[in-house]
């Protein structure tokens, strides 16, 4: 497999259609390595418009809503972010390329370690991985300019949105089988929230999380 071909292939015809334009998001993926994040055995379908396997019944999150996330987000280099749900590291080598620091959340220790193993590898320095469940948030590290959780949720939890800084943006995907919503939430005030409607998508539940008092949409 030619590797470069493949991954010009991915952004061209899986992550520009979904109308992820932003040059620096685009120049992004070629510089932070995908393959490097994925389980040897899928390398080959590391590009690949699909949710790729990490064990213990986790998986990668597909490249476009991947790329689309973060562009939603709209990261700033002084931006701390707050990731719930690691997987195997990809998603916070993204962030931390456009944000000075990254705290991220994963209740499965393999994975955390799998992640800090593959961040090191790819010489991410700014990432911090906590071993915990994250689906409250981690609010000891607090407040965040941007969160985005990785497993879907059936509601929003205030208590994550209430780690939002003001002007801080949450992306996250809400709702349950066979329709959910991703969702960018901006705090313009203090406990003030503006909800926008992404796309479309389905991705497994979030680990962890058990129904608190919630947002309404």
């Amino acid at each position: 497999m030619n590797i470069e071909q493949a991954r010009f292939n991915m952004i061209e015809q899986q992550i520009r259609p979904w109308d992820v334009l932003d040059p620096q998001v685009l120049d992004l993926l070629f510089v932070v390595k995908r393959e490097n994040f994925t389980p040897p055995a899928y390398r080959s379908l590391a590009f690949a418009d699909m949710e790729l396997p990490l064990g213990d019944g986790q998986s990668m999150l597909t490249p476009k809503v991947e790329a689309k996330l973060l562009q939603e987000l709209d990261l700033r280099k002084t931006d701390k972010v707050l990731e719930i749900g690691t997987g195997s590291g990809y998603m916070a080598a993204l962030l931390a390329a456009r944000a000075e620091h990254v705290v991220t959340i994963e209740c499965r220790p393999a994975l955390a370690e799998l992640a800090r193993q593959n961040l090191a590898e790819a010489g991410v320095a700014n990432v911090t991985v906590e071993t915990g469940n994250g689906a409250a948030g981690w609010p000891s590290r607090g407040p965040y300019d941007a969160i985005i959780v990785s497993g879907s949720l059936p509601t929003l939890p205030d208590a994550l949105l209430k780690q939002l800084r003001v002007g801080g943006r949450l992306a996250a995907i809400v709702g349950a089988a066979p329709v959910m919503e991703a969702v960018l939430v901006t705090c313009t005030g203090e406990g003030v929230y503006n909800s926008v409607n992404l796309f479309e998508t389905v991705i497994a539940p979030l680990d962890g999380f058990a129904a608190r008092p919630s947002f309404s949409l």
